[in-house]
C-alpha cells in the first residue's frame, strides 16, 4: 500500500542486486544446459515468465526450487549455495516481501486507501515525504534506497502487460499536503496524469460521505496470473496477506461498494482540477 516496507525488521529480505545475480547464474547454466526459458520452465511445470522473471531478479528463487534446478542442471549445488550466502538488506521487512512479489506478477490489482497516496502512484518527492515521517526516522541512504525501491514498483503500471488496477482514494488524502504544496501539487498532476492510464480507473471517496464500506481501514486486492484472490492489509506493526477466499470475498464486496460510493473517475479529475486550481 502506501506505506509499505514499513517498520524494520531483523528478518530481513534478499539484496535485490544480488537476486539478479543468482539469476544470471541461472540463466548461464541453463544456456549451458540447452534449455531456453520455456522448455525449462516446462519442465517444473511452471512457465517460460516465472523463469523469466527469476533471471531478471524480479522474482525470488525459492530454496526448494534451487535445489531441484542444481539437481535438474547438474550444477553441483552451485545455485543453492548462492542462496544461502546473498547478502541480505533490511529495509523491507519480511511480512511485506511476499505481497510484493506477487503485485508484481498481478493482473489485476485493486485497493482503498485513506493515510497516504498508494505506493503505485506515488512522485518521488512524496514518497521521500512519507518516508522522512517514518518514526523512528531512517537516515539518508536508507531513504535514498527506499525511494528508489518505490520507483521500480512504479513500473508496474507502464510495463507491456500491466495489471487492470482501480484506486479508490479517501478525499482528505489528495487533500493533505504532505512534503509541502510544492510536491503536493506535483502529486495532485500525477495522479490526473495517471487516471488517463489505459485500464487504470482512479476514484476519490468524498469526505462529505457520513458513511462507507471501509471504515475499518485500507487494503489491497490481487489477482494472480493463475486467476487465485488475494488481499492485503497491515498496521503500524505489521501486516497480513490473505488467501482464505470467504475472507478474500468480503473485501472484494467491500471494494464493490466503495467504488459504488466514490465519486465516478470523470469527477475525480475534475476534483482534481480544482484543487490544483486552488493553488
Amino acid at each position: 500500500m502506501g506505506t509499505t516496507t514499513g517498520p524494520r525488521s531483523r528478518q530481513a529480505r534478499r539484496n535485490a542486486s544480488a537476486m539478479r545475480m543468482v539469476g544470471a547464474l541461472l540463466a548461464v547454466f541453463r544456456t549451458a544446459a540447452g534449455y531456453t526459458q520455456r522448455s525449462l520452465g516446462d519442465e517444473f511445470v511452471i512457465g517460460e515468465e516465472t523463469i523469466a522473471s527469476i533471471e531478471q531478479g524480479r522474482r525470488r528463487l525459492k530454496p526448494d526450487l534451487a535445489e531441484q534446478l542444481d539437481d535438474f542442471l547438474d550444477t553441483k549445488g552451485a545455485l543453492t549455495a548462492a542462496l544461502r550466502h546473498l547478502p541480505e538488506v533490511d529495509l523491507v521487512p519480511q511480512w511485506a516481501e511476499e505481497f510484493l512479489e506477487r503485485e508484481r506478477e498481478a493482473i489485476a490489482i485493486s485497493s482503498y486507501e485513506n493515510q497516504v497516496v498508494p505506493g503505485l502512484l506515488q512522485t518521488d518527492a512524496y514518497a521521500e515525504a512519507v518516508f522522512r515521517s517514518r518514526v523512528p526516522v531512517y537516515d539518508e541512504d536508507e531513504i535514498a534506497q527506499l525511494v528508489a525501491g518505490r520507483t521500480q514498483r512504479r513500473e508496474i503500471l507502464h510495463g507491456r502487460t500491466a495489471p487492470m488496477t482501480g484506486f479508490v482514494i479517501w478525499e482528505p488524502v489528495v487533500r493533505a499536503p504532505i512534503g509541502g504544496r510544492e510536491v503536493w501539487a506535483e502529486q495532485l498532476r500525477h495522479l490526473l496524469a495517471c487516471s488517463e492510464l489505459p485500464g487504470l480507473m482512479l476514484q476519490v471517496l468524498p469526505l462529505e460521505r457520513g458513511t462507507h464500506a471501509s471504515l475499518d481501514g485500507p487494503f489491497v486486492l490481487l489477482e494472480t496470473p493463475e486467476h487465485q484472490r488475494l488481499a492485503y492489509t497491515e498496521s503500524h506493526r505489521g501486516s497480513q496477506l490473505i488467501a482464505d477466499q470467504d475472507e478474500v470475498a468480503i473485501l472484494a464486496q467491500k471494494c464493490a461498494m466503495l467504488r459504488s460510493q466514490a465519486l465516478t473517475p470523470e469527477d475525480t479529475r475534475d476534483l482534481l482540477d480544482r484543487l490544483l486550481g486552488e493553488q
